[in-house]
């Protein structure tokens, strides 16, 4: 296990360190120019742009820049935002925690959603249940979330005027009353990538219990007279769970990385937002940033994925 672990953080190491450089390398070379609109102004003489190029490093080579930045981030520090002038760590922490509720949520709703529903799908194959699971697991996977998001707007905002459409993190409310309001604005991005999500893992759970449920250990227990709860509990899930993990833990980074079209349509403050008013702003600093950690929780998760694998399946074994 040990072993297994020193392998896989260096294979980690030596996966971020080659992810940063084809990062910073692809977003230095990208179109672009973060000066756009102060070199089209006549008011703002060339000397000024250079000036400020050059203290913000973009007059050096890309390779220069790239290794500046990654002694600077080994020390803790991301930069400084272009636009905004605010260190980036900041600024990331200043929007995470509304990605991590509405899209932590999400998820944690979207797996207590699909794990029952694709466990007794497979249970009872080709039944009503079954038939209705599938065809509303079709439909909401089909369904983008942009196009469900103005649907409960028209409907539950617009319409029937239940619920707010405009997420604020600058609730005047203090209290129970804070709570609530909380509560009522969270509802309809909740619910939409969660049934979005659901659709999508209740198909993956039924067809991975299905294919556990008809083994011979499964029959050897129904034999022995075990319940069927028992048998699922202790027999089938652990088992079905293995392909299941792995798309769980390629999912989770997206709580940090956000729902983009989700967080642009209800306009949450999250990671999502701040990415794409980054990217517009070609504010490099902080596209790095949010896009490198991205890519360091994918690699993380798929370790833990890796580790949980052993922990369901005693028979695996850790080289």
């Amino acid at each position: 296990m040990g072993f297994f672990l020193a392998r896989r953080l260096l294979l980690a190491a030596a996966s971020l360190l080659g992810i940063s450089a084809v990062l910073f390398t692809v977003l230095s070379l990208a179109p672009g120019d973060v000066f756009a609109e102060l070199i089209t102004n006549p008011a703002v003489p060339p000397e000024v742009v250079a000036n400020l190029r050059s203290q913000l490093g973009l007059d050096q080579p890309v390779y220069i820049r790239y290794v500046r930045w990654l002694a600077a981030m080994f020390q803790g520090s991301w930069g400084y935002s272009f636009t905004s002038r605010i260190d980036v760590g900041a600024l990331i922490w200043q929007h995470l925690p509304a990605t991590v509720f509405i899209v932590g949520t999400s998820q944690l709703l979207a797996l207590a959603i699909a794990l029952p529903v694709g466990v007794y799908a497979a249970m009872k194959p080709y039944s009503v249940f079954d038939q209705l699971a599938s065809t509303l697991s079709f439909v909401g996977f089909s369904l983008p979330t942009f196009f469900t998001g103005i649907l409960f707007i028209l409907l539950f905002s617009i319409h029937l005027d239940w619920l707010p459409f405009i997420y604020r993190s600058d609730l005047s409310e203090s209290g129970w009353l804070w709570v609530w309001e909380q509560f009522r604005q969270s509802i309809m991005p909740i619910t939409i990538l969660a049934l979005f999500q659901a659709a999508s893992w209740t198909r993956y759970i039924r067809a991975a219990v299905l294919e556990v449920i008809r083994l011979d250990h499964v029959t050897t227990a129904r034999s022995k007279g075990l319940s069927e709860g028992t048998i699922i509990r202790k027999h089938v899930l652990r088992n079905a769970l293995i392909p299941v993990v792995t798309l769980v833990a390629l999912e989770l980074p997206a709580v940090f990385g956000g729902a983009i079209v989700t967080e642009q349509i209800f306009r949450i403050p999250g990671i999502g937002s701040l990415l794409i008013s980054s990217i517009l702003s070609n504010d490099m600093p902080v596209i790095m940033a949010v896009t490198f950690v991205i890519s360091a929780l994918v690699i993380i998760f798929n370790l833990l994925a890796d580790i949980t694998y052993g922990w369901l399946d005693p028979r695996i074994a850790y080289r």
